[in-house]
């Protein structure tokens, strides 16, 4: 959406991406992704923009198995969150929705992962918890951590 005549306000552009919270159970202890770049001290969920034609699920297996190295399968969706920011010159503001889904690891490696990080790791859910940098990313794993321990309970996560 652009500026009108005389409109002082920012240019509004609308984003969306999608992505997840990709979980393993070791040793009966849930584990999740996270994908990292330390020296700037970024802590984050793993996703990504969609490509043409691309479903919005198609594109958090997509964007998750580059970002992670990891192959995974969607569970259920978890959460939408949405936030605002501006890019750097101030004059584009950007409204971005994100699709999370809980995703379960089916294969592949973390090692494997593409050069968009510097760092992707498996952690338990209160340590990822402590290192994530964005709240509202915090928010979409305690959601996780909660429906983890219901199927892990009920023998449904693997």
């Amino acid at each position: 959406m652009a500026r009108g005549p005389g409109s002082r306000g920012p240019q509004v552009r609308a984003a969306v991406s999608a992505g997840g919270v990709v979980y393993r159970v070791r040793d009966g202890r849930v584990e999740i992704v996270l994908v990292a770049r330390p020296v700037t001290n970024l802590w984050a969920l793993p996703k990504g923009t969609p490509e043409a034609g691309e479903s919005i699920e198609q594109t958090a297996v997509r964007e998750v198995a580059e970002e992670t190295g990891l192959e995974v399968e969607i569970v259920e969706p978890l959460i939408q969150i949405s936030y605002r920011f501006h890019l750097s010159d101030g004059r584009v503001q950007v409204d971005k929705v994100v699709h999370h889904y809980l995703l379960q690891a089916t294969g592949g490696d973390v090692n494997r992962h593409d050069h968009e990080y510097d760092l992707v790791a498996w952690y338990g859910v209160p340590e990822a918890l402590r290192l994530m940098t964005y709240e509202n990313e915090r928010t979409v794993v305690e959601r996780a951590g909660a429906r983890l321990a219901e199927l892990v309970a009920g023998g449904g996560a693997a």
